[in-house]
């Protein structure tokens, strides 16, 4: 199953989950990847997908907006981050994002 937002749209592009009806809505990738339009659990598979997106369209600088809180999905984006061993950097954002965002370095994909 893929990961989805809560209206039901595949953020890289592809249709609606069986609940969600309605019709596909395209979602960029552009480097980009907030996470609150998309439900908590869907975290762990949804940042993989998103930045394996990006590496192969060739954006290897992105930004993942998870926002302050509790700290507690920026904690979890981080251990995801930890898994994948085409993430060379990960930082959380210094400029107006603070802690409510993290920049992430991708090494390019080997061809």
């Amino acid at each position: 199953m893929r990961p989805v937002r809560e209206d039901g749209v595949d953020p890289t592009g592809g249709g609606p989950d069986s609940s969600g009806g309605g019709e596909p809505v395209e979602h960029p990738i552009d480097g980009v990847l907030d996470l609150h339009t998309f439900h908590p659990r869907d975290v762990k598979s949804l940042v993989p997908e998103y930045l394996a997106e990006c590496r192969r369209r060739g954006i290897l600088e992105a930004r993942i907006v998870h926002g302050k809180g509790t700290g507690t999905l920026r904690r979890v984006v981080h251990s995801v981050l930890e898994t994948l061993p085409w993430v060379t950097d990960y930082r959380l954002a210094g400029d107006g994002g603070g802690w409510g965002a993290t920049l992430v370095t991708l090494a390019p994909p080997e061809n």
